[in-house]
């Protein structure tokens, strides 16, 4: 689980200038923890290239508007899609590429990924931003093949960064241990979610009733499994009802998801999940989560025109960084604030 290092203890630590946000820009300008920001973003941007390009995976370039969130108003969605106006069109801010991902998929054979922003519209806090950068990639296969993709992504990070920044890490987070061990070491644990809902005893702290007999883990719950298993634990196959209608159910048990959250830093800071292959499959999904079939027509379409068989994951970005800080306000992280309701320049 992410310790946080007394300031006192570190060469550059946060201001946390966010609490003021119209003075926000001029604290960065001027601070040493956002050049270290800046230096370690660069490093994450040119190594998740490298890893990509070395396994023949294609980079996409992807419109950030979208009338198919990937958080619809259903069954099983955990944050509320941002609802735009563009020349009267009524659309949406993309919370996710997945989608879009999943298209990509049928252009390109060895799979796709990008790096860019998604938006929610809940309020910031120490957990949440409401514009966060999204490293999200789709693979032909299935879970186990994109979990193992995400361990060697998450290994090629850490490498990166010992070898570009060991110096600015260890000034921002008060070492490199945490790097080393991921880069080096065999720290993947992984459990269903009905084994962490027994190692957790169903306590209410921890395991929250989201739709009913569907359940999903608090944060509480998540800091509760880290401490107790170590960072760099899966916990899949959640309720199905807990996660949106594209993830898969379980061949041997539909009640379960073929999806995985890692949870490491400061909780789950990646997702993944296998896809539905037919459109059959998931005209099923959305009766099930009671999603509208119309805004996701194009999406059974596709698998119509093109049946296939992905997985894929999404990667918060501020969050892996703020792991490798060794900090646990993701506020911290953002160079320009985005404050949903309120305008903040520049």
């Amino acid at each position: 689980m992410t310790e946080t290092i007394a300031s006192s203890q570190l060469a550059v630590s946060p201001p946390h200038s966010w609490r003021i946000p119209d003075t926000h820009f001029e604290e960065v300008l001027k601070h040493p923890w956002y050049r270290a920001v800046v230096e370690l973003t660069d490093v994450f941007h040119f190594a998740t290239v490298d890893f990509w390009r070395q396994r023949g995976v294609r980079a996409m370039y992807l419109p950030i508007t979208t009338g198919s969130v990937s958080s619809p108003m259903g069954l099983g969605s955990d944050s509320s899609p941002v609802k735009v106006s563009v020349e009267g069109v009524p659309t949406y801010l993309a919370d996710s590429m997945q989608f879009l991902l999943e298209y990509g998929c049928r252009l390109a054979e060895g799979g796709c990924y990008y790096v860019m922003p998604s938006f929610r519209g809940e309020a910031m806090d120490d957990r949440h931003l409401c514009q966060f950068f999204h490293s999200e990639a789709e693979i032909v296969g299935d879970l186990d093949d994109v979990k193992t993709v995400v361990q060697d992504y998450l290994r090629h990070l850490a490498r990166a960064l010992l070898e570009h920044c060991p110096g600015t890490v260890r000034d921002a987070a008060g070492g490199t241990g945490h790097l080393t061990a991921l880069a080096e070491d065999d720290v993947f644990t992984s459990l269903t979610f009905r084994d962490a809902v027994k190692l957790l005893g169903d306590d209410p702290r921890y395991v929250t009733e989201v739709a009913p007999g569907s359940r999903c883990l608090t944060h509480a719950g998540e800091r509760e499994i880290m401490a107790r298993l170590g960072e760099f634990t899966w916990v899949t196959h959640h309720d199905l009802l807990s996660v949106p209608f594209y993830q898969a159910p379980a061949q041997d048990d539909p009640g379960a998801a073929r999806n995985g959250d890692l949870l490491f830093g400061i909780g789950e800071t990646v997702g993944c999940g296998e896809r539905h292959a037919t459109a059959d499959a998931v005209r099923e999904a959305l009766r099930l989560h009671q999603v509208e079939e119309s805004e996701y027509a194009w999406y059974l379409r596709m698998r119509e025109l093109r049946p296939l068989r992905t997985s894929g994951f999404g990667l918060g970005v501020e969050r892996f960084l703020l792991w490798a800080l060794r900090q646990d306000d993701i506020r911290d992280l953002p160079l320009l604030l985005r404050i949903n309701g309120q305008q903040v320049n520049p």
